[in-house]
Formats: C-alpha cells, structure tokens, sequence
C-alpha cells in the first residue's frame, strides 16, 4: 500500500482540495524532495480562477491534466536517490527549473530546452506534479540546481520567479542609453528593475497601481515610478524623453491595459517585451507596430539558462530578495495564501508543507 502524503490537488476551476495523495517514490534516475516551500505565481491565481490559459475551452485545447498537484516555484531537501542518481546526496537542498524537457523535440536538442514542444510545467501535468505538496518527485530529466548554504527559505523559493524575471530582462537587449520601462511591480517585476539596473540604462521607470510595490521600485532601482490610476502614463514617459517615448517597455503585470499603454509609450524603433500571462486574448493596434512605430515585438517565456546567474546573483547580494515575499502560509491555509495574493500589500505568497 502506498504511503500517503497532504497536497493540494487541481481538479477544476475552484475546486482545488487538500488531501491525502500517494507520495512520490524515487525510480531509477529520479529524485524524491520533501518541500520546504513554494511559492504561489500569478499563473497559479489564474488557474484557480478558470484562467482560458490553462483550461482552455475544451478538453482539446486544455494545458492542465487534472487531478494534478500545483506550484512550481519549488525548493527542498534531498530525501530519496533513485538508482543511478549521481552528484547529490541525501539532505543536499535543491531547486529544479520550472520546466521538465523531453530532451527529444527539436528545441531541446539544439539547446532551447524552456521551449520544449512538450511544454510540461510542474504542476499542470500528472506526470510532472507541482510543489503544493509535502514531497515532490524530480524526474530523469528536471533540470536541477543545489541551493548554497546560507540561503533563506525565502531566497530559495524566490529563485525561480527571479530566473524568469531575468530571463525577459536578457531578451529586451538593454543598452547604457535606454530609457526602460518595467510594468508590474510584484515579485517579478520588481526583481527585473533591480536586474535591469545593474545594466546602468539611463532611466528605469516602474509602473503599478499598488503604492507599496511602487515604494519598492524605488527601493530596487526604479528612477521614477508611476500609477496609471493617478496619470496618463504614456503622456508622462513622453515628458520624460523630451516626447519621444521609451526605448524598452517590459510587461510584467499580465494587464490587457498595459499592451496599448506599452505600445503608446515606445519610441519609434523601440522593443517591447512579453512576459507576464494574460487571462484571456488581447487585442492592440498592431498598426502602431509596424506602420507606425516599426516596434520589435519580443516574447519571454520561462527562465531558460538563468538560474545559475541568479544564484550567484543572491549570493552575491547583487540580486535582492528583501521584502519579495510578503506573506507566509501552512499548506493546509493554502485557501488564505490564495486570497493573500490580492491583498493590497501582497508581493510573493509563500506556501511551507
């Protein structure tokens, strides 16, 4: 009989239950974690709430494979080595990337493995169960990461939002003279603003409708901070650049709003970033893209190569963590944590087995 472990599980839209699940056991080539800790992602939210990308609009068209476990900001302690497994040993304390490649597909041969065709996020596969759970089964082919001694359970668990985060920070191409905006000051957003400063661009201006996260813009390396509830923010950019507009527009906040706001704001050849998930389709003026400003559209998805850097980033102290994660829940308060991410002073929700 298989021993049972608490979980939170993904059945539908609003149905997420803690429960009794069969505990994961290490095969040959795999890792068994106990979970220290995971964090709640925005991603998270949306698909608790029936988020069209994640459930889709059928079953044809649907990424999660319920009844599956969540999370995928994940860290923990090393309690199961399968046969074969080398370079870790029992109570060594791991993060894996967020992504699980097949290491087959094109894309993961020629080394993009984030772009995985068989795209396997933990937590939205059965095959591939999140971090929402006491213990967590690391396959053959995760991508894993040891966690230097001295790190905090709140630095361990943000390498993974800050990995993604750098990630889009590395596809904008910022240069010494760019004026940089980054929208959405959660957890991410604002760990891009600190990543985009040491790049020392000529400005970087943050933009959020919560006070708490514009203060801590400031305090990562914003210049100037704005609330599109209190201005019209693009108008302001532009008084900002002597009416030419921004040279990078980053969006972290997963608003339709900032799409036309990020668009508006860009100067003429300028490059704008995807990053943060909407809950459902967009629509923009894509004639400002090409026949009026010739934008480069980039997309970000992940946090291929970065984890390494980010590591040695918090390490180091370059990359900050103070103040990222804002709430603290036991699992079995999962519901609470949930309903903490709209909390008006909510940053990074941490949810600890």
């Amino acid at each position: 009989m298989s021993k049972m472990m608490k979980a939170i599980v993904s059945y539908s839209p609003h149905d997420y239950r803690y429960e009794d699940y069969p505990k994961p056991e290490a095969g040959p080539g795999e890792i068994v974690l106990k979970v220290k800790g995971c964090g709640i992602c925005a991603g998270d939210v949306k698909a608790f709430h029936g988020g069209i990308r994640i459930w889709g609009t059928s079953s044809e068209n649907r990424y999660i494979e319920a009844p599956c476990i969540g999370g995928h900001e994940f860290y923990g302690e090393v309690a199961e080595l399968g046969e074969g497994v080398k370079d870790y040993d029992i109570g060594d304390i791991l993060v894996s990337e967020q992504i699980v490649p097949c290491n087959e597909c094109e894309f993961c041969k020629k080394g993009i493995y984030w772009m995985c065709t068989r795209s396997a996020v933990f937590g939205f596969k059965q095959y591939a169960n999140g971090g929402f759970a006491e213990y967590i089964k690391l396959g053959k082919n995760c991508i894993n990461h040891k966690v230097p001694k001295g790190f905090t359970p709140e630095q361990s668990v943000l390498i993974e939002p800050i990995a993604c985060g750098m990630h889009a920070v590395e596809r904008a191409m910022i240069l010494h003279s760019d004026v940089v905006v980054i929208a959405g000051l959660g957890a991410i957003g604002t760990s891009m603003v600190n990543i985009a400063s040491l790049y020392l661009p000529r400005m970087i201006i943050g933009i959020d409708v919560r006070d708490n996260r514009l203060e801590m813009g400031k305090k990562y390396g914003a210049d100037i901070v704005l609330n599109p509830m209190k201005c019209h923010v693009s108008e302001e950019i532009k008084k900002l650049t002597d009416g030419l507009g921004c040279d990078v527009y980053i969006e972290a906040s997963g608003s339709q709003r900032s799409v036309t706001q990020g668009i508006n704001s860009l100067k003429n050849c300028g490059r704008y970033v995807q990053m943060g998930v909407f809950a459902e389709e967009v629509k923009s003026d894509w004639n400002i893209i090409g026949d009026g400003k010739e934008l480069t559209i980039l997309g970000s998805h992940l946090s291929g190569l970065t984890y390494d850097s980010v590591i040695k980033g918090i390490k180091s102290g370059k990359i900050k963590t103070d103040g990222l994660i804002s709430h603290k829940f036991k699992l079995e308060d999962w519901e609470a944590g949930f309903k903490a991410t709209e909390a008006p002073d909510a940053m990074k929700i941490m949810l600890i087995p």
